[in-house]
């Protein structure tokens, strides 16, 4: 296939691991990698603005084809012009294929699992996988629907994302290898339905990636890696299992890494905290997403280096966040963080946010989703920068401790 709006040119490759320097190129834009995607789930950031998601830099955001088709429907956001048109945002977007919804309406929450730590109320509402895809009850009003890979694509091109993905079943850790095979095999006949559906109504404007699947299994993951690797996509993403906690989760982001083409894009589903990016990078990953960011400053929390414990005088070990709902900060003159640029730092104080958030005032989750968002831009600018210097391993001391 050709891509001819896009394209993804690696710029500088770190000698010493696979770190490196990218370039995508979308209809809308270009993405300087590695670089993080923010998860606009339902069209829309939860706690900020199109505009303020540009003013604190981002690149690139995300939405979900399963929620999408289910609430507004596809066929409107078309109507509407397409999400960028539907929602005001002209940059990059991606969406995903539904896969993981799944996964999660499947097997439930898994609170071992590093991708599924949240528990979840909501009945399973699943009613089978099959050859033909993944039949379920909608949340919303209980109707019956069907997602095929077919189904996925449509929506997606609906959608008009620039970047999309094939339909595939994200399986949990804790199945058996007779399990995660079939259904990487079922994922990989899917993924061929999807890229068939995708060349039949291929516009240009969209480009294809898909899934390598595998679960924690060296050969299976490569079995996956020479599959993806043999079909004609654009790019490529990390996806099923990546393990029961994070140190199996880098031996499976290795595994899944080493048998890939370099020559594509790469993309780490779900993942997105600060020790897993700085390992991703050097495995060779390019972009990642994760909802983390954004859900933690509804919750009352703001992302800070090592750097804001330090001043606090404290151990900053492990510490990746402060909760300003803490009454240590309810007099705290000083800004989340006094070395952020970000539009939350310049203006308000941490006593000023613990008050907002004490009141229950929506400002509080609107300054701390745009702080949060700039620390991840920032996050990601050093890392670029640090690959480029050949300093990330300094870089790294930087943002954990």
């Amino acid at each position: 296939m050709k891509y001819s709006k896009f394209n993804f040119e690696i710029t500088f490759r770190a000698p010493s691991s696979k770190a490196r320097l990218g370039k995508l190129s979308t209809p809308h834009g270009v993405v300087e990698t590695p670089a993080f995607i923010f998860c606009a789930t339902k069209a829309a950031i939860k706690g900020a603005t199109p505009e303020e998601m540009w003013r604190e830099k981002t690149q690139i955001i995300l939405s979900n084809t399963y929620h999408l088709m289910l609430q507004p429907g596809a066929e409107l956001v078309a109507k509407m012009g397409g999400l960028h048109k539907f929602m005001g945002w002209n940059g990059p977007m991606l969406t995903d294929s539904g896969g993981f919804q799944i996964f999660s309406l499947g097997h439930g929450s898994v609170a071992e699992e590093v991708k599924g730590r949240r528990q979840s109320t909501r009945p399973k509402s699943l009613l089978t996988i099959t050859e033909e895809g993944a039949t379920f009850k909608s949340y919303l009003d209980g109707k019956t629907h069907i997602l095929s890979p077919e189904k996925s694509i449509q929506v997606q091109r609906d959608l008009g994302a620039d970047l999309i993905v094939v339909l595939d079943e994200c399986t949990p850790f804790h199945v058996d290898k007779s399990y995660t095979e079939k259904s990487m095999h079922m994922s990989h006949r899917w993924a061929e339905r999807s890229l068939k559906e995708f060349q039949r109504g291929d516009t240009g404007v969209q480009a294809l990636y898909g899934i390598t699947q595998g679960g924690v299994y060296p050969d299976l993951r490569r079995i996956s890696a020479d599959f993806v690797n043999n079909q004609p996509f654009f790019g490529h993403a990390v996806g099923g299992s990546l393990g029961a906690d994070k140190a199996q989760m880098a031996e499976v982001v290795q595994m899944a890494m080493e048998p890939l083409d370099p020559s594509r894009p790469v993309h780490l589903l779900g993942i997105g905290g600060i020790s897993d990016i700085f390992y991703g990078v050097t495995q060779g990953i390019d972009t990642f997403d994760c909802v983390h960011p954004t859900r933690l400053a509804r919750h009352g929390g703001a992302l800070t280096p090592p750097s804001v414990w330090e001043q606090l005088e404290e151990n900053p070990k492990g510490r990746e966040h402060m909760n300003l709902r803490n009454a240590r900060f309810r007099d705290d003159p000083r800004p989340i963080d006094e070395t952020c640029g970000c539009h939350t730092c310049q203006t308000l104080s941490r006593g000023y946010l613990h008050h907002l958030l004490k009141s229950g005032e929506l400002l509080a989750m609107n300054a701390l989703t745009t702080h949060n968002v700039h620390f991840m831009n920032r996050l990601l600018a050093s890392i670029r920068k640090a690959i480029d210097t050949g300093s990330l391993r300094e870089e790294k001391i930087k943002w954990i401790v």
